[in-house]
């Protein structure tokens, strides 16, 4: 039997690596063939046009025969009128952000704000429509100090939030000049956490030793394989709250009113309860704020694309779901 499990793990270990070895000839292939060509764009969508054609597309419907002729008619006369003299009026513009644990899409962000920022005038504004719960500190850090650029351009900065914007996620909100939430949009969790599972008593029981070599006296506090002492936890603890410290100091610069004692306890409230404490300035949904602007503003939507051919999305899928299941198991990193 116990040959059987080996030449079964033979094979199966020889699959993978079949697999592994095609993917990559998959990829080599489709970098050749794109070679020279360029794999990301901006792309520009004009959220105007869009609510227009929905509206007349759905008054067309709805008209009777006669009618519906006659509506077209009339909808082709303003659209040749709007085309010969555009009007010329302020706009603004919006960017996606769904962000992850290590808010990958924060090279996305940088490029679409270079971009905004490259023809936006004063009269200008930026919608941000947000979704993030939250995740490692720097890579979070950094998408807050995209949405910084804006501010300090001068541009009025409004964060949208339908469903989360929590730890560092609202590190990105509170940037804004108006946060704006759903009512049961989930806001707040100004707070730090740091956890990791510790074998190193499962390790000694079946005599496997571990040993860990650092040079400088805090190079490494606690660990998953070696034994943690009450010296290492505290000074991870402290670690912890010198992150927090700085997660409200960034809290209190853009949004000075808070009262930092209640809303900095790492709890997060909904949108209705946010409101009555500070944490968010208006309750409404983003495609309410985006149907107001539509009647005196000129608004589009700005995303950068990276596109990447599909071995490279296939390995990039693999290489995703390996990074999470490491981070499951030592979740070591410094979350907001």
């Amino acid at each position: 039997m116990s040959t059987f499990f080996v030449e079964y793990g033979l094979f199966v270990a020889k699959t993978l690596t079949l697999l592994l070895a095609a993917f990559m000839l998959l990829a080599m292939i489709a970098s050749f063939s794109k070679r020279g060509q360029s794999n990301e764009t901006l792309r520009v969508d004009n959220l105007n046009d869009k609510l227009r054609q929905m509206r007349e597309r759905l008054a067309r419907a709805i008209a009777g025969t006669q009618d519906a002729k006659a509506l077209k008619k009339q909808q082709k006369a303003e659209a040749k009128a709007r085309e010969k003299s555009p009007p010329q009026r302020a706009r603004t513009f919006v960017i996606d952000f769904k962000g992850d644990i290590k808010a990958s899409a924060v090279e996305q962000l940088r490029q679409e704000v270079t971009a905004i920022l490259a023809v936006a005038s004063d009269d200008d504004e930026v919608l941000v429509k947000l979704e993030n719960p939250g995740g490692v500190v720097h890579e979070h850090g950094l998408a807050a100090a995209q949405l910084t650029r804006i501010r300090e351009r001068g541009l009025p900065l409004v964060v949208l939030v339908d469903k989360v914007a929590a730890s560092g996620g609202y590190l990105m909100a509170c940037v804004a000049n108006e946060i704006v939430a759903a009512p049961f949009a989930i806001v707040g969790s100004i707070g730090v956490i740091a956890q990791l599972p510790n074998f190193n008593r499962a390790l000694e029981q079946r005599g496997v030793d571990f040993e860990q070599i650092t040079a400088g006296e805090h190079k490494r506090s606690v660990t998953m394989f070696g034994k943690n002492t009450d010296a290492d936890r505290a000074k991870l603890k402290q670690e912890l709250e010198d992150i927090h410290g700085l997660f409200k100091a960034a809290v209190s610069r853009y949004r000075p009113d808070l009262d930092l004692s209640t809303v900095a306890t790492g709890e997060h409230w909904y949108g209705t309860r946010a409101l009555e404490m500070g944490l968010i300035d208006k309750l409404a949904t983003s495609d309410e704020e985006l149907i107001a602007r539509c009647e005196n503003r000129d608004i589009f939507s700005i995303t950068y694309e990276i596109k990447q051919p599909l071995p490279k999305k296939l390995l990039g899928a693999v290489d995703s779901a390996l990074e999470r299941f490491a981070g499951r198991l030592q979740n070591i990193w410094r979350g907001f």
